[in-house]
């Protein structure tokens, strides 16, 4: 006989859907048993069985680059002001374009307006479109495309 597979519960991801509004947070993630969801305010809640979950890990040989060619270490050195530095909101892969060989969303010096989309984030196979979350002038672009990027790293400076 087939065996039967609990239900999503529905009511837990619209509490996390409601905190998520109520704090103002970008995404939430919670692990029950075998299972973990993720809701998030720019993508599609997941739920996959842990195992199935890949580990985030960065190449040895990227990893061991990255120091010389970190662009956001060298804007922290030049004093950029933090307060209007965009931050990475997850762990992933950045990218400046919705697609290879396309135009990047913005440039230095555009101008922008809150809630555009200003580069894409890739995390575990989906891609999250990150929002401006004021609009102003694009002064300096931290991060590299398709470089990996961690949570709370300075990625775009918009004054």
């Amino acid at each position: 006989m087939a065996e039967k597979k609990p239900g999503i519960d529905q009511a837990l991801i619209r509490d996390l859907a409601n905190i998520l509004n109520d704090t103002d947070l970008t995404e939430i993630e919670v692990e029950q048993d075998d299972l973990r969801i993720r809701v998030s305010r720019n993508g599609t809640p997941v739920a996959m069985p842990m195992q199935a979950t890949p580990a985030y890990q960065v190449p040895p040989a990227i990893a061991a680059a990255q120091p010389a060619a970190a662009p956001h270490a060298a804007a922290a050195e030049s004093g950029h002001n933090a307060k209007n530095a965009v931050t990475a909101p997850m762990v992933g892969t950045a990218y400046l374009a919705p697609a290879p060989g396309s135009r990047p969303f913005i440039e230095v010096g555009a101008a922008v307006k809150e809630g555009q989309t200003i580069l894409i984030i890739e995390a575990m196979k989906t891609m999250n479109q990150i929002p401006a979350p004021r609009s102003g002038k694009v002064t300096e672009i931290l991060v590299q495309d398709a470089a990996p990027v961690e949570y709370g790293e300075p990625l775009i400076v918009i004054e």
